[in-house]
């Protein structure tokens, strides 16, 4: 299997959807379902009936996964959406922005 191209702690911009535009940090990477979970985007809420643990009950909102076919790396030089590209430099394999070239650190 190929390696995974978006990983933990990436900044994406998202393609599609109600959110599309959007900025994020990738919070959790979970490359067996190819979902990636972003902050702040795909926001959903969800009632909450009181219980021993949250007594106040109330609405938690809550990111919900989305597919990593949605997001796209923003480009570190620009912040516009890129594809990544696998180059070897100094011997180790890095992560490359399509774009601009520049390295992707993560």
């Amino acid at each position: 299997m190929a390696a995974q191209k978006i990983k933990k702690g990436d900044k994406v911009v998202v393609l599609s959807g109600k959110d599309k535009g959007r900025t994020g940090e990738v919070v959790k990477a979970m490359p067996k379902e190819m979902k990636v979970v972003v902050s702040g985007v795909n926001v959903h809420a969800r009632h909450r009936k009181p219980s021993q643990l949250n007594p106040q009950g109330g609405i938690e909102r809550k990111e919900a996964p989305l597919h990593v076919s949605k997001v796209a790396i923003a480009d570190p030089k620009t912040g516009a959406p890129t594809r990544v590209r696998f180059e070897e430099r100094d011997g180790k394999k890095v992560r490359v922005a399509a774009k601009s070239g520049e390295l992707i650190h993560g």
